[in-house]
């Protein structure tokens, strides 16, 4: 049932790997590139509308600089980026050609989404370069972008896009079949169906051990977190594999499948939830939590046991029960100092259409 839905489909993000795009030597191995991008024109020939998030840059710039291995360094990575990312897109271009297909270069930094004017812009020129048939090449803006340097790798970055636009499924194309349970020991696993994402599927997600990227599983698991929440189903699968795509539209046993709920969260309370990196925190005790989860109710004085970090009014925080574990996020309505100084009564200080249960 839950792969018959993905025939339906008409707007996907495919996210490739570094792993999936480069060879035993780090270069950008041109026959897999090929093949993934004949997979997806013929998604597009089909009538489906193509978001790609691409890794590789740092990868594909890595060669031409003599590095071996990842370089640990903000400034040499970014040298990498700015070297690779430009011989990237010249054979995404030229591939595309082939097929008759324009591409567009999107490259993004975690402010253009989190600025809510910026995070619209950023929606719609999406939307009008995919209503021209555009195929949008997205990578993070690697060359400029900083503090380590950002969404923290691709995975989440695909998982922002597709909430973002919104897409009706995000594919992660990785060198790995999907989740598996038992991974690099004696009778592993692939889970075809994840339909909660608790601690035993989280156990499953190690990190990685690869020179060229980031992530891992567990960075896929996040991923996961994001789009499902947004009401977008994931799959994880093989980027190897020579027709996956075409095989997960049509319903197929392919990789693993995170189920989505059928309650989407509307456009701006996707933005309040996942787009932003909160500077503080509300504790709340039992009582507001359940208020807040249960009834649908706004954030009071009363609930709040402590406030943590430094923000200011109509910035996003986080809220979390006393355990310590984060719940929800909300738009402050009074800033950090206000909160603390604990004279605030008869006011909301997160209003309930401002705040997003997780």
């Amino acid at each position: 049932m839950h792969r018959d839905s993905l025939k339906s489909v008409s707007r996907l993000v495919v996210k490739l790997g570094t792993g999936v795009l480069t060879d035993s030597r780090k270069l950008i191995d041109p026959a897999q590139l090929e093949q993934l991008v004949a997979q997806l024109a013929a998604l597009r020939r089909a009538g489906k509308e193509v978001v790609l998030v691409t890794s590789g840059a740092v990868g594909a710039g890595m060669g031409a600089l003599g590095y071996e291995s990842r370089p640990t360094g903000l400034a040499e990575k970014q040298a990498c980026a700015a070297v690779g990312q430009s011989r990237l897109m010249a054979a995404y271009d030229k591939l595309f050609a082939a097929h008759g297909l324009n591409v567009a270069q999107v490259l993004l930094t975690h402010e253009d989404l989190e600025h809510h004017e910026r995070h619209l812009n950023a929606r719609n020129t999406l939307v009008t370069l995919l209503n021209h048939g555009v195929v949008p090449i997205i990578n993070e803006n690697d060359a400029v972008s900083f503090t380590e340097i950002k969404f923290g790798d691709n995975d989440k970055l695909s998982a922002l896009v597709a909430s973002l636009l919104p897409a009706d499924l995000l594919v992660i194309l990785t060198t790995v079949d999907g989740v598996i349970e038992n991974f690099g020991r004696k009778n592993p696993r692939l889970i075809p169906v994840v339909e909660k994402i608790d601690a035993a599927i989280e156990k499953m997600a190690g990190g990685t051990t690869s020179a060229t990227a980031v992530g891992g599983m567990k960075s896929k698991i996040e991923a996961a977190k994001i789009v499902v929440r947004s009401g977008i189903p994931l799959v994880i699968a093989s980027g190897n594999k020579k027709d996956v795509l075409a095989r997960i539209l049509g319903g197929a046993d392919e990789g693993t499948v995170f189920v989505a709920p059928p309650n989407k969260l509307q456009g701006r309370k996707r933005w309040i939830a996942f787009f932003h990196h909160p500077q503080g925190a509300l504790f709340v005790d039992d009582g507001a939590k359940k208020a807040l989860r249960e009834s649908g109710k706004s954030l009071l004085p009363p609930g709040v046991a402590r406030c943590e970090g430094e923000f200011a009014t109509d910035e996003v925080v986080r809220i979390c029960d006393l355990d310590g574990t984060e719940f929800a996020r909300g738009i402050a309505k009074f800033s950090a100092t206000e909160i603390r100084a604990k004279k605030l009564a008869r006011v909301e200080l997160v209003h309930r259409d401002d705040l997003v249960i997780l």
